[in-house]
């Protein structure tokens, strides 16, 4: 069993409040586990308006394909036009668990 794991590090210029950042969250995290079927939680800086940290993982019985997911996660968050800034990817696959 492979574990894919990511850590999101965004900005928000548009949020204006916590309810707008909660929002986007809630929207970006829908999407992601729609698309991909990948467990979303913010994991950091809850009480920071414009800042948004998300843990995303998933599990695979390949290697490569829990690479591929994590890979497709992060070309979907850098094309998809969101109101969001890429500021830190933290990436890692645990292996044999």
């Amino acid at each position: 069993m492979h574990v894919g794991i990511c850590r999101l590090t965004l900005h928000l210029p548009e949020a204006s409040s916590l309810k707008e950042k909660r929002q986007i969250a809630r929207s970006l995290g829908d999407r992601i586990r729609n698309r991909f079927n990948m467990a979303v939680a913010e994991v950091e800086d809850a009480d920071m308006r414009q800042r948004l940290t998300l843990g995303v993982c998933c599990v695979s019985n390949d290697r490569g394909h829990a690479d591929a997911m994590l890979s497709g996660l992060l070309n979907f968050i850098e094309e998809s036009r969101l109101d969001v800034e890429l500021l830190d990817v933290q990436t890692e696959i645990i292996s044999g668990v």
